[in-house]
């Protein structure tokens, strides 16, 4: 099951979050030959057109379980003031080619308004 975690972002702004993922023993989560998606958007109903695509890699040793999911100013001024829905996905193929989906994170983001653009 996914952890839940609400966030803040400045529109107009640089963002950067990095997640540390853990395994069910507590120890740092191997991300080798994994992949992150991470995705939001104003409801969960919203067409593609709502959606916002974080920039989301595994960070270098993939071995630390560390993720890091970014926006630019470009998106972030794009974006309307309010509330947002978010989660974050890592997948990887199995040896059989089946390819395995975790949700590792979800929740909501609210966008502060900027004044100076």
């Amino acid at each position: 099951m996914a952890q839940y975690e609400d966030f803040k972002i400045d529109q107009g702004a640089d963002v950067a979050i990095e997640l540390h993922l853990v395994d069910a023993d507590g120890g740092k989560k191997n991300l080798t030959n994994y992949t992150v998606n991470a995705k939001m958007k104003k409801s969960y109903n919203s067409d593609s057109d709502d959606t916002t695509i974080f920039t989301s890699i595994v960070a270098t040793p993939s071995s630390d379980g560390v993720v890091t999911l970014s926006l630019d100013n470009t998106q972030t001024d794009g974006l309307k003031a309010g509330r947002f829905l978010y989660d974050v996905e890592i997948s990887f193929s199995d040896s059989d080619g089946e390819t395995i989906i975790e949700r590792v994170l979800e929740g909501k983001v609210e966008v502060s308004p900027s004044i100076t653009r």
